[in-house]
Formats: C-alpha cells, sequence, structure tokens
C-alpha cells in the first residue's frame, strides 16, 4: 500500500485544521445535542456552534490527489461528458479526497472509477447516508468510499438530493456488495436507490413509520414492536426521583 494512505497524510500534518475558518455555513447549533424542544439536562445547553461544511478546494490539491483528479477527468471528457457537468466540487479536508457528484452521473462516474486502469477503484466499502437540516435544497447525502487495491489509494464520493426527492441511482451493478448497505441508508435515511434489485428495510419492522436517523425524527417517546411484544418508549420505562 502506498505510503500516502496513512501517517501523516498528504499536507505532513497530523493535526485536522479547524472548521470554522471556510466553507459553508448551514446551520447554528445550540446545547451539544441539539435539543431544542425541552429541558437541556445535559449542562451543555449555553454551547453555540456553527455547522460548516468544507468548501471546494483549489489545485494543487497535493500528493496523487491531483493525479487521480486528471485521469478521471480525462476519462470522463474521453466519453463526452464534460467533467463540471459531473463534478460539482472536489473538496480536500482532513486529508482526504472527496468528488461531489451529480447525482445524474454517479452510476458513469462510478464506473469509471473502478474500470479505467489508471483509477482502479475496484472496491466499495458502503454507503453511509447524512440528513443536514440545514443544507437546503440538497438535506440527504451518500457517501460512498472507494478504495483501490491496486493502487492502495483511498477517495470518497458524495451525492445529495432534497428531501422533497430523496432519489439516488443505486451503484449495486457497479459495486454488488452495496446491496445491503443501499438498504440501510433507506431503512434509516429515507433514500430512495433507484434500479436497487429489492429496496427493503434491513433493520426495522417492515411497517415502520418514519426513517429513525433523520435529524427530524422525534427522540425518545417511541414505543417499539418486534414479533408481537411491546416495548415502552423510554419515558414510558424510567422514572426520576
Amino acid at each position: 500500500m502506498s505510503d500516502d494512505t496513512h501517517g501523516e497524510g498528504q499536507n505532513g500534518n497530523s493535526v485536522p485544521a479547524p472548521r470554522d475558518t471556510g466553507g459553508e455555513v448551514i446551520r447554528v447549533r445550540k446545547g451539544m445535542f441539539g435539543a431544542n424542544n425541552g429541558g437541556d439536562t445535559s449542562g451543555y445547553g449555553g454551547l453555540i456552534r456553527t455547522i460548516t461544511l468544507p468548501g471546494a478546494s483549489s489545485r494543487p490539491y497535493g500528493g496523487w490527489f491531483d493525479e487521480v483528479a486528471d485521469e478521471l477527468e480525462g476519462a470522463l471528457e474521453e466519453q463526452d461528458l464534460l467533467p463540471e457537468n459531473a463534478i460539482e466540487r472536489t473538496v480536500v479536508d482532513r486529508d482526504e479526497l472527496t468528488f461531489h457528484i451529480a447525482r445524474a452521473h454517479l452510476v458513469q462516474v462510478a464506473r469509471t472509477l473502478r474500470d479505467d486502469p489508471a483509477l482502479r477503484f475496484e472496491l466499495c466499502t458502503g454507503v453511509s447516508g447524512v440528513h443536514f437540516l440545514g443544507d437546503k435544497g440538497r438535506e440527504l447525502h451518500a457517501v460512498y468510499h472507494l478504495r483501490s487495491l491496486t493502487h492502495g489509494r483511498i477517495i470518497r464520493l458524495e451525492v445529495s438530493a432534497p428531501d422533497s426527492d430523496p432519489h439516488i441511482p443505486s451503484l449495486v451493478e457497479v459495486y454488488p456488495t452495496n446491496d445491503w448497505h443501499e438498504r440501510e441508508a433507506y431503512d434509516f435515511f429515507g433514500l430512495i436507490f433507484d434500479g436497487h434489485p429489492a429496496l427493503t428495510r434491513i433493520m426495522m419492522p417492515d411497517d415502520w413509520q418514519g426513517f429513525p436517523q433523520r435529524k427530524d425524527y422525534p427522540l425518545g417517546g417511541i414505543a417499539v414492536e418486534y414479533k408481537g411484544a411491546q416495548i415502552p418508549a423510554p419515558d414510558q420505562r424510567r422514572s426520576y426521583s
């Protein structure tokens, strides 16, 4: 494996840069856990923190990041796809390279990253769902971690969709191991992966209402039913004296 994938990283500095020095502010958060509709018993109710997404990076990105970006853009151009139409922005943050991809071109970009000899990202280790309430028009994000076994490199792809239209193309045809990962992201975040062979819940009961890892999902107070047995909601099975 390349030395670039571990140790001090691309910039020779193992200490992350503070996020509040730039980027895109999408929300101001109060308290430790974001609870704002009841009593805050954590003792951190006075904390105020901005939620910032890292902004687009400019070249040179550093190390092999430029090589991967050049190869990807060139391969897309060979397929008559303008890179700027597929890659919304490129972000280098925390020594990670992330391509933000337009969802309409996700499958083509992923297949290019897998098959191009200079890229060869053969393995996708899964997809993670994220819900940013303050990221208006793109509240739902899907994040893919791709690994090149050939070149010893790791990159990320990120795709966004609005709450009102939570559709993202499935990558199961490119990376079959994404089958259950996409089901989990659907189950917990409500992301609909178009083209998935069997997009059903994987953890919650089939008739469960809502998506429990969204930030607007209610905290506590929900009874759980499993195979005829009912577990009372947390606020009904404990008390404080």
